[in-house]
């Protein structure tokens, strides 16, 4: 015969309290670390709460300080390699402070990240890292605009409305590898890109790569998929594309390391020497470790650096924010990767 299922009891502030003897007040100070209590009073309530595997409510907590010890942390995606060092980076400075992150993920969707921000925000967060670059809903806007804690923005450094911003220059990319390619002579070059409508800070370095290489005097192929993602695998299927329609494309400037690598991959394939037949090139420095046939040229962004940078300045901003809003700006500086 089964037995019957007993419901699980949260284990409560009042349970640990009467296991250690003392009142809920005082078992509330020793977990918080404040008030003048004994030293052996405090190592039995804590000894009781560990025991009984008791978890403070931080939305609680929250209610009454009008906010928490955690920092919101909004990405596009944490599976990509460029994000994942980020987030390694806010970390290494807001923990040993005692802040907790909350990660969302949006994949670059505006109706996402609003539920996002909205979910977030109900936590009452004592800050907030945002990633800017994705077209935001203006219910998204308001919502920030109105929330009285700091709000720092990475990687797109065009935005005024937060406390601080850190990013790479993405205009400066974008020229960066175009003059790369002109320096080197090629003649004939091409751009791949993914979901540049979602992505306004891929579309910014697209642009300014397409003016550059204008105004050389050189005609540019472009060949962009708005649904496919920017994966090696999209790198591989359009580059096929490209090289049946056009063989004699002598350079190929890539979104991102990713479809670059996929490319480089469809390349050697195909019996394309690389770079000396078509030169390759991508941005974001992810590939300076893993390609083995040869260092992709790309531009390369400290990103363990921009995280910690950007966790710096939400410190600042917490702890200045009664003087009013502070406002900071940093970029992130970029180096054109090693090449074949």
């Amino acid at each position: 015969m089964t037995e019957p299922v007993v419901p699980k009891k949260r284990i409560t502030l009042a349970d640990v309290a009467a296991r250690a003897g003392v009142s809920q007040m005082t078992a509330s100070k020793v977990l918080r670390g404040t008030g003048s209590i004994s030293e052996e009073t405090r190592k039995r309530v804590k000894r009781v709460a560990s025991d009984l595997g008791y978890v403070p409510n931080l939305f609680a907590g929250s209610l009454s300080s009008r906010s928490s010890n955690i920092v919101a942390v909004v990405l596009p995606s944490i599976n990509d390699a460029v994000f994942g060092e980020v987030v390694a980076g806010i970390n290494d400075v807001l923990r040993p402070e005692g802040y907790v992150t909350f990660i969302g993920e949006s994949h670059l969707n505006p109706e996402t990240e609003e539920k996002i921000i909205q979910t977030v925000l109900s936590l009452q967060p004592a800050g907030i890292i945002l990633t800017g670059g994705i077209h935001r809903t203006a219910k998204a806007d308001q919502m920030l605009k109105s929330w009285e804690c700091p709000i720092i923005q990475i990687w797109d450094e065009e935005d005024e409305h937060y406390d601080g911003c850190i990013a790479p220059n993405h205009a400066k990319a974008g020229r960066l590898i175009a003059q790369h390619f002109i320096d080197q002579g090629i003649e004939r070059p091409a751009y791949i890109g993914a979901e540049l409508k979602k992505d306004i800070c891929a579309a910014r370095r697209f642009e300014t790569f397409k003016q550059t290489i204008t105004e050389a005097g050189l005609n540019l192929v472009e060949l962009i998929d708005q649904e496919l993602p920017r994966q090696p695998q999209t790198g591989r299927t359009l580059v096929a594309e490209l090289m049946q329609r056009h063989a004699d494309t002598d350079a190929i400037y890539f979104l991102n390391d990713a479809m670059a690598t996929g490319g480089l991959s469809w390349l050697y394939e195909a019996s394309y020497s690389v770079p000396e037949q078509v030169a390759v090139a991508g941005f974001n420095g992810t590939s300076l470790a893993h390609t083995v046939r040869t260092r992709l040229t790309t531009v390369h962004i400290e990103r363990l650096d921009l995280g910690q940078v950007a966790a710096r300045a939400l410190l600042e901003a917490i702890d200045t924010r009664s003087a009013r809003k502070m406002r900071k700006i940093f970029y992130v500086e970029l180096s054109r990767g090693n090449t074949s």
